[in-house]
Formats: structure tokens, C-alpha cells, sequence
């Protein structure tokens, strides 16, 4: 399997190498997916377990939808290392990468609507869609309605508006036009950081001091006040809406 090919599921994840899924990941890996078993059986576990949806830190990168458009580039024992142009990473914007199960991919290209994509989202619009996923339990490189991260949360409520942002926290900070923090406004992102650290994690403005956001694993999207810990490593703000 070489060139161009979409994904054939409903969501498959992108994982950093072939032996990277545990045994517990193993409903995400069949032919046909059970993307829901594959979550209750991480939630058996107890939050800090490393079968529970944390220890996919530094193992799942992301996810790809279906229908998502990718670029084989190697192929090894039933696996596919694939480029994901819907998903810009890095200063450089280069497509995210990963390796996905060859099974949930084919060569045969989805029948899509062709609809005009806006060069930049409606504020309101924005706001309204991530609002959607209120209560969605947190998951690790998660990008669909089962399941989304701090930046899949602002990835994928973007793209269902048919605008493409940066997959990552911090390369979406690198793309968003810089606000100052005393002049945000709903649909603003704030970008938080540790002292001498990388973006960590973005939430989404609704008004001055209060945002829209997926937290971390264990909790779900909330709308919350910046507490004493957020303003802390509150960093930045960036403007992605007109």
C-alpha cells in the first residue's frame, strides 16, 4: 500500500510506533473497530493506572476520521506509517504523523460534498460547536465526538467548520494572531505553559477569565474560571476567529 488513501473507519488512532498499543488497546486495533469497548476497557482501570486512558500519553498522537485523506509512507506487518495533511504540525506546518492499522485504511476514495471551506471562523460559531462536546470525557490524542484532548477539542471543532488549525497546543499558538491577555474575547484561545516549558495545553475563550476547555485524563470538557493553578501558567493568548 503506497500513494494516497483515506481512512475506512469511523476512527482510527495514530499511534507513535507499531509496539506502542498496550493489550488493553486492542478493541481500537481490530479490523472493525470498537472504539467504545476500546474506552470501557481503559475506564475499568483507576485514573493513574497505566491501562487507563493516561497511559496513552507518549503513545497515541492522535486520531484519523473517516473519510481523513493520508499519505502512505512505509509499510510493516500490518501497519502503515501515514502523513495527515488535515493535520499541520510544527513551525513548519508539516502534515502530523503516525502509524495506523493498514485495515483501516483503502485506496478508494470517499464520495464528499464539495462545499466552500471559510478562511476563518465565525467567533460565535466556534464557540457554539465546542460547546457541543460539553461533558465529553478527556482522552489522550482523542479527535472525535467519543473522545477529545485540550487541542483536539480547538482541532476539531475548528475543522467541523471547515477550517483547518494546527493539530497541537503549541503550534496552534504559533499560527493564532497574538492577543493581549487584557483584551481577549470570546472565541480567543489562552495558551498555558510551565516556566521555561513548551504549550502544555489551550483552552477556549468565553469571556475575560473564563474558558471552554478539555482538562486533562479523568475529567471532562468543562466551562470554568481560570483557578489559581491556570493563572499561573497562563502564557498567552491567540486569536483564530474573525
Amino acid at each position: 500500500m503506497a500513494g494516497e488513501a483515506w481512512v475506512a473507519v469511523p476512527v482510527a488512532g495514530l499511534w507513535r510506533s507499531p509496539e506502542a498499543p498496550r493489550a488493553v488497546d486492542t478493541p481500537a486495533l481490530q479490523d472493525d473497530p470498537d472504539h467504545t469497548g476500546w474506552l470501557a476497557a481503559m475506564d475499568q482501570h483507576p485514573v493513574d493506572h497505566h491501562d487507563s486512558r493516561v497511559g496513552l500519553l507518549d503513545r497515541l498522537d492522535s486520531e484519523v476520521l473517516h473519510g481523513e485523506p493520508v499519505e502512505v509512507r512505509e509499510e510493516l506487518d500490518g501497519w502503515v506509517r501515514v502523513t495527515c495533511p488535515l493535520q499541520p504540525a510544527g513551525k513548519s506546518l508539516q502534515p502530523y504523523e503516525g502509524w495506523v492499522r493498514r485495515a483501516h485504511l483503502s485506496h478508494d476514495a470517499p464520495q464528499q460534498p464539495q462545499t466552500a471551506s471559510p478562511d476563518r471562523l465565525d467567533a460565535k460559531e466556534f464557540v457554539a460547536e465546542a460547546r457541543k462536546y460539553l461533558g465529553l470525557g478527556y482522552l489522550w490524542g482523542g479527535l472525535s465526538p467519543a473522545g477529545l484532548d485540550c487541542s483536539g477539542l480547538v482541532h476539531f471543532s475548528a475543522r467541523s467548520l471547515g477550517v483547518v488549525v494546527p493539530r497541537d497546543a503549541g503550534d496552534q499558538q504559533l499560527a493564532a494572531e497574538p492577543v493581549d491577555l487584557d483584551q481577549v474575547r470570546e472565541g480567543d484561545l489562552y495558551f498555558f505553559a510551565h516556566p521555561g516549558k513548551h504549550v502544555h495545553h489551550v483552552g477556549i475563550v468565553i469571556r475575560p477569565g473564563f474558558m471552554l476547555h478539555a482538562p486533562e485524563s479523568g475529567a471532562r470538557v468543562v466551562e470554568e474560571d481560570l483557578g489559581e493553578d491556570r493563572l499561573r501558567t497562563l502564557v498567552g493568548a491567540g486569536r483564530i476567529t474573525r
